[in-house]
């Protein structure tokens, strides 16, 4: 080996045959061994040649496999910058081994190869498959550089080939990355593109690998759109999120702005035009777009064009950060749908059958000055059916483990609730609004701040901060809510924390615990939201005393909620502890 081939500590539990958690304990437990030459403290490098000299000191066996040898060849080669150029270049390397000379991928590669590393990676794959091979390297890679590859989870990659659904025809995927979506699918044809030469060669030799009949090519598909003729039968994108810097003053005139202009600050909107111009008619779009482009103002007037045009036809939540948007190219003389599918992601795959149906909420009820197509402000969490009968099974597991309280709400009869705006109570004088200061120092000083994360924790205040004019200050009772979604009525007096939004009611005609709740409901909100979105929320306009009722239903959930983070919190430390204490024979097996 290289004598600055480093390893981390994934590696060496493989190199060791054991567990991660074996690893974190040697070196806890065991004063020489090798401290860390490079990386970061939340995972650092070890010297490889440091960490087989302790093995073989302390008596413990190892074994460097194949797979490992050209992996630890491959990080010395590329470092950190160069590591995606090293894996791709093995990529074509194992097409050329398999190949031979007739793919553009391989030119010359051989020739620039080490003899002896061509030997392993040929022993590699000979053990694991030419695919297979490579599928191991990049797994590898993705564990070393996936936070800075954004690579698609499997979980949504799946649920986005099957709603993409072009088994027999053709998908394309303009920010591929190393291939992943499109290797996911069965389509008949792929078509790829992405920013980085690295990804694209990976993607290339993966496709290729597979024996999929792949076309991918590099360059910034908005900037440089090189598949510009090419129309699919379906297209898939996880493209970048908040990309400011994509171009837009060169691209004022492009023809992929049907549904209008995108402004500097919504680029997804941009990628879901280009996708849109790159399905066939009546072709499928579905692309990963963040939570806020669903609300945001500023993309308000594309949003309202794609409902219009019928192009948008489901917004999915696939949690508090993403959606995923499923469009559909309009053929010429198509009717124009009256409703569009707002709702959570699942695994089911009827969300065509539900479009097709006409299920979601009415078009003409969401073109107003928001067109806020955020699902949780639209889902009815009152449903009744599969999710009232899954709420019932939840609560009836709940109440044998003895964790829920008795406060929590049954199924009923659905009832129709009329709505307001929060902002026009505010106008009313029922409730008053307030943002936290922009800047402050919150590690020092004689007052309490509550922080973003004494609200998500139920905690009393903890940061301290200095007396200043510009603070806000918080009573008992006032409602507190942060941009992830928490929002809880305060106990003691504090200051409001960064980033944190503070609602004051009239107890006379507001219940606290009520808002809260309906906050919780409304879910995330854009850290940087101005007063309007503030003030969007929609409030159930019922009597106080129902609204008590309801309050100490929705703090019922609450309690439920951290009862049961404070339980898995206290379930993983035990389980971390049994497995520490197993391996350092401090605990017995029954």
């Amino acid at each position: 080996m290289a004598p600055d081939t480093t390893v981390n500590s994934g590696d060496i539990a493989r190199l060791g045959g054991v567990s991660r958690a074996a690893v974190s304990n040697w070196r806890r437990r065991y004063p020489d061994f090798p401290q860390p030459v490079g990386g970061t403290p939340s995972s650092p490098r070890f010297s490889l040649r440091d960490v087989e000299v302790w093995l073989r000191r302390n008596g413990r066996t190892y074994t460097v496999s194949a797979a490992d040898q050209v992996w630890q060849r491959l990080r010395a080669e590329g470092g950190d910058l160069g590591l995606g150029h090293v894996v791709a270049r093995a990529g074509a390397l194992l097409v050329w081994l398999r190949e031979g000379d007739g793919s553009p991928l391989v030119a010359g590669v051989a020739e620039r190869t080490d003899a002896s590393f061509v030997e392993l990676v040929e022993e590699l794959a000979e053990r694991h498959g030419h695919a297979g091979a490579f599928e191991l390297l990049h797994g590898r890679y993705l564990e070393t550089h996936g936070r800075l590859l954004g690579a698609t989870s499997s979980a949504v990659a799946d649920l986005m080939i099957r709603l993409a659904d072009a088994p027999d025809g053709s998908l394309l995927d303009p920010a591929c990355g190393t291939g992943g979506l499109l290797l996911g699918s069965t389509a008949r044809r792929v078509f790829g593109q992405d920013a980085a030469a690295d990804s694209a060669g990976i993607a290339a030799a993966r496709l290729r690998l597979h024996g999929r009949t792949a076309t991918v090519r590099t360059g910034d598909s908005l900037r440089h759109n090189a598949l510009d003729d090419i129309q699919a039968d379906a297209v898939v994108c996880d493209p970048p999120f908040g990309d400011r810097d994509w171009g837009q003053p060169g691209l004022i005139a492009d023809p992929r702005w049907i549904h209008g202009l995108p402004p500097r600050g919504e680029p997804e909107l941009a990628w879901v035009q280009h996708c849109l111009a790159h399905a066939r008619p009546g072709g499928r779009v579905v692309i990963r777009m963040p939570a806020a482009a669903a609300s945001r103002r500023a993309g308000r007037r594309i949003r309202a064009n794609l409902l219009r045009d019928g192009a948008l036809r489901a917004v999915l939540a696939l949690g508090p950060d993403a959606d995923l948007w499923l469009l559909r190219r309009p053929r010429p003389g198509d009717p124009t749908p009256s409703h569009v599918l707002l709702r959570d992601a699942d695994q089911s795959d009827d969300v065509w059958t539900e479009i097709a149906a006409g299920h979601g909420v009415r078009i003409v009820d969401l073109l107003d000055d928001d067109v806020d197509l955020a699902p949780a402000r639209h889902v009815r969490r009152s449903a009744v059916g599969v999710m009232g009968q899954g709420y019932d099974d939840a609560l009836a597991r709940l109440r044998a483990l003895e964790l829920a309280p008795p406060e929590l709400p049954t199924l009923a009869v659905r009832r129709e609730m009329r709505t307001t705006p929060i902002g026009r109570l505010e106008r009313a004088g029922v409730v008053s609004i307030r943002r936290s200061a922009a800047h402050m120092t919150v590690d020092s000083g004689e007052l309490t701040v509550l922080t973003g994360e004494d609200l998500a924790l139920g905690r009393p205040a903890s940061g301290r901060t200095v007396p200043e004019d510009r603070l806000v200050r918080l009573e008992p009772g006032d409602v507190v809510a942060a941009p992830t979604g928490m929002a809880r009525v305060v106990e003691a007096p504090a200051v409001l924390g960064p980033g944190l939004a503070a609602y004051r009611v009239d107890p006379a005609q507001l219940d606290a615990e009520f808002l809260a709740g309906v906050l919780r409901a409304a879910g995330p909100w854009n850290r940087s939201a101005g007063r309007a979105e503030l003030r969007r929320t929609r409030v159930p306009r019922l009597p106080l005393t129902d609204q008590q009722a309801y309050g100490r239903a929705f703090r019922a959930l609450l309690v439920l909620q951290d009862t049961v983070r404070a339980a898995t919190e206290q379930g993983d430390r035990l389980a971390h502890l049994g497995l520490i204490g197993l391996l350092d024979g401090l605990l017995g097996v029954p």
